[in-house]
C-alpha cells in the first residue's frame, strides 16, 4: 500500500507542477532568428594597423563594443559571439533597416583622450581630442590594486612620451576625458606633468571596472576592421511559419511514438510515455533558466534527444520481455532487465555526449546551437528515462499491481518452461 501511495503522490505532484509552470515556462521561451525572424552578420576582423596582430582581448572587446552599438539601435537582446581566430557574428531581431545597422555597426571603434578648448557648447562636453588609440603602445595598458589595497589603477603607455609630456603639462589639474565612439568612459583630473611615457589612472574602481577601462584601452590601440562576410535576413512571417510547422510536426511524431509505446509494451511503455512527459518538461525548464535561445537546429537536437530516450525505454522494455520469456519471474524479470539494459543506454548516452561535446568546442554558430542542445538532451534523458522510468515501475512491481506477464507486453504463450 505504500508503495502505491508513493507512486500516485509522485505522479500528480509531477502533473501538478508540469501543469503549473508549463504556460510561463513556453511563453518567456527565448527564439532565435529563424523562428521570430531577424538579421544576422558575420564579421571578418582585420587590424587597422599595417602589421598589426588580433588577439583574443582584442576580439573579445570589439564584440562587446558591436553588442553596445546594437543596443543603441533600439533592438532587442542582439547576441554578440566570437567564432575562431577573427570572426564575430551578430544576430538582432526585429531589424527594419538593415542598411543602416551595416553602416553604424561596422565602423570601428574609435578610443579618445579629450580635453576642454574653451569652445564646448556644455559644461560637460570635452570637444578637443588629445590623443587617439592609436597613439599607445599595442596591450600596454594594464592595472594593479592601489597602495592601499583597496581600488584598482590603470597603467597606460604611449609611444611619443613628448607628446604625453607637453599634453599633462598643459592639462595640469584639469580632466581628460576618455571616450569610446561618443559614449564617456571616464574623466580623470591630470595631476603631474607625464615625462617617462605611461600615466596612471585612478577613480575608487573594482576590479572589473579596471579591467573593462584596460581592455578598452588596449583595444583602441589596435582598433579592428570589420568585413561582412555573409548575412541572412528572415522575415517575422516566415519565421512563425517555421515555428508553427516544426512544433506541429514534433507533437505528431510524438504522439504517435506514445501509442506505440503503450501499445507495443504495456505498462512500462505508458510508464515511458510519462517519462518522456517530464523529459520534456524538464529541458524546456533547463532552457529556461539556462536562458537558452532556441533555434531550429537546435529543435532538430530536441527531437533527436526524444528519439534517443524512447530508445533508452525500448532498450529497457525489450530486456524484461526477454528475461520473462525465459521463465522467471515478474520482479526478477523486471530487476535483471533494467541491470543488464543499464550499460548499453549508458554507452549510447556517453558516446553521443562525447561527440557532441567535440562538435560544441570545434562547431560554429548553428552547429553549436545544436550540439548544445543535444548534450542538455542526453542529461536530461539520462534523469528521466533511466533512472525516473526504472523507479517507476519498479514500485508499481513491488507494489504487486503488475501480476502477469501480459501487462508487460509478453503473451503466456512465449514463456519458456523452466
Amino acid at each position: 500500500m505504500k508503495r502505491i501511495i508513493t507512486f500516485v503522490a509522485v505522479i500528480v505532484v509531477c502533473i501538478a507542477v508540469m501543469a503549473g509552470t508549463s504556460p510561463t515556462l513556453l511563453s518567456k521561451m527565448k527564439l532565435g532568428l529563424d523562428l521570430k525572424g531577424g538579421f544576422e552578420i558575420l564579421y571578418q576582423a582585420q587590424p587597422m594597423v599595417p602589421g598589426g596582430k588580433i588577439t583574443k582581448e582584442s576580439l573579445n572587446q570589439t564584440a562587446a563594443s558591436l553588442e553596445k552599438r546594437a543596443n543603441k539601435l533600439g533592438t532587442s537582446e542582439p547576441e554578440v559571439s566570437t567564432e575562431g581566430a577573427d570572426r564575430i557574428r551578430l544576430k538582432l531581431a526585429g531589424v527594419k533597416n538593415e542598411d543602416e545597422v551595416r553602416k553604424t555597426i561596422q565602423k570601428p571603434a574609435v578610443l579618445t583622450f579629450r580635453s576642454k578648448d574653451g569652445k564646448e557648447k556644455s559644461a560637460d562636453q570635452y570637444n578637443k581630442i588629445e590623443l587617439n588609440g592609436t597613439d599607445f603602445t599595442e596591450n600596454g595598458a594594464t592595472y594593479h590594486i592601489d597602495e592601499f589595497n583597496k581600488y584598482y589603477v590603470v597603467i597606460i603607455k604611449v609611444k611619443d612620451k613628448s607628446k604625453l609630456a607637453e599634453i599633462s603639462k598643459r592639462l595640469f589639474g584639469k580632466n581628460l576625458a576618455i571616450y569610446l565612439d561618443e559614449t564617456l568612459l571616464s574623466a580623470p583630473t591630470v595631476r603631474a606633468e607625464l615625462t617617462d611615457g605611461t600615466a596612471s589612472i585612478s577613480g575608487e574602481y573594482t576590479r572589473e571596472a579596471a579591467q573593462e577601462l584596460r581592455d578598452t584601452i588596449n583595444l583602441g590601440a589596435l582598433p579592428l576592421k570589420l568585413t561582412e562576410k555573409y548575412s541572412q535576413s528572415v522575415g517575422a512571417t516566415l519565421g512563425k511559419l517555421s515555428l508553427d510547422q516544426t512544433l506541429r510536426a514534433g507533437i505528431i511524431g510524438s504522439l504517435i511514438i506514445l501509442i506505440f509505446m503503450i501499445s507495443v509494451y504495456r505498462i512500462p511503455g505508458l510508464v515511458a510515455s510519462f517519462t518522456l512527459i517530464v523529459y520534456t518538461w524538464m529541458l524546456i525548464a533547463f532552457f529556461y533558466f539556462a536562458g537558452v535561445t532556441l533555434t531550429l537546429p537546435g529543435i532538430a537536437a530536441f527531437i533527436l534527444g526524444i528519439g534517443m530516450a524512447v530508445d533508452a525505454n525500448i532498450i529497457t522494455d525489450e530486456r524484461i520481455k526477454e528475461e520473462l520469456r525465459s521463465g522467471k519471474s515478474i520482479l526478477s524479470a523486471v530487476k535483471a532487465g533494467s541491470r543488464t539494459s543499464f550499460r548499453t543506454v549508458m554507452d549510447a548516452h556517453v558516446t553521443t555526449f562525447i561527440a557532441a561535446a567535440v562538435m560544441y568546442g570545434l562547431g560554429t554558430g548553428p552547429v553549436k546551437g545544436f550540439a548544445f542542445v543535444l548534450m542538455l538532451d542526453l542529461i536530461v534523458s539520462i534523469i528521466t528515462n533511466i533512472f525516473f522510468s526504472r523507479y517507476l515501475l519498479h514500485l508499481l512491481v513491488k507494489a504487486n499491481i503488475i501480476k502477469s506477464p501480459k501487462m508487460l507486453g509478453v503473451k503466456e504463450s512465449e514463456i519458456r518452461a523452466l
